[in-house]
């Protein structure tokens, strides 16, 4: 008999439709308030009528077939929008799979009496169904790192504030480890105020980096000189005792480079360059 499986779907859909959007209300993972019952039942009504006009070309084997198109690029919109949404992998893999054991539930109901042809369209409708699975992952995998992606760029330019303290002066206190990648976002954000505001002077605050080595102290070294050659003097505050021990073990050589313990001490200094006085007001009694 030719492509059972067509003619079941095709007499069956609206059971097929509720079996399948039952096993999915029924998984624990799946979350309410991540998607309402009726547009999971709406996204999954449209998928199925796809699948169904699918699998009348009795194609399970190779799902790059224009049969196919509608399918794949309905879940590659699905996965990329659960992506961005924040389901998991595993809720967005369900979402294919419960079709799957919907699908083998009816054929089981409507093949009762035939099981050798019931395991061969159950295995005909497994492996297509395995093979769209696999594409809904991929395409899920792929908008989680791209949401990682932009989120990691975002952290790092939230990271690196270039603040205008004073007239002519910039300070740009950094937090956490300091990498190629980070130091390049801080030495742009750094040029491009030092051209934005026209400063002389730009300090920069390490208090908040944990450790220096001999990579970090390279990348600090980087920035200075870039600093210089955009005509500005640049100042490394916040070193601390320990680092200071630390840099001197490593033979790190910060020749030329002007450093202070703490961004006070680099404050003083910048003001005294841009021959500022600061001085505390007197109160009237």
């Amino acid at each position: 008999m030719a492509n059972k499986t067509s003619e079941v779907l095709g007499k069956r859909k609206k059971d097929v439709l509720e079996a399948w959007i039952n096993n999915q209300i029924q998984d624990p993972t799946l979350r309410e308030d991540l998607m309402s019952n009726e547009e999971l039942h709406a996204q999954s009504d449209e998928l199925l009528n796809s699948f169904i006009q699918a699998v009348k070309t009795n194609n399970y084997t190779d799902i790059n077939t224009r049969e196919y198109s509608p399918i794949v690029e309905i879940l590659n919109s699905l996965s990329i929008t659960r992506a961005y949404a924040g389901f998991t992998p595993r809720e967005t893999a369900v979402y294919v799979l419960s079709l799957k054991k919907a699908i083998i539930q009816i054929m089981q109901d409507e093949l009762r009496d035939e099981q050798s042809q019931l395991v061969e369209e159950i295995i005909k409708i497994s492996e297509v169904l395995d093979s769209l699975s696999l594409v809904t992952l991929e395409t899920f995998i792929k908008g989680r790192e791209e949401v990682i992606l932009r989120q990691t760029s975002e952290i790092n330019e939230i990271s690196t504030p270039v603040i205008r303290v004073w007239e002519g002066i910039l300070a740009l206190p950094i937090i956490g480890t300091l990498d190629s990648e980070r130091t390049q976002i801080i030495m742009e954000n750094l040029l491009q105020e030092i051209v934005n505001t026209g400063s002389s002077i730009a300090i920069l605050d390490i208090s908040g980096v944990p450790t220096v080595d001999t990579l970090v102290a390279q990348h600090l070294i980087k920035t200075v000189n870039a600093t210089r050659l955009m005509g500005a003097e640049c100042i490394i505050s916040g070193i601390r005792p320990e680092i200071a021990q630390t840099i001197v073990h490593l033979g790190i050589d910060l020749t030329g480079v002007q450093t202070k313990a703490s961004m006070s001490s680099a404050l003083r200094t910048a003001f005294t360059k841009q021959q500022l006085v600061v001085t505390k007001a007197k109160v009237k009694q």
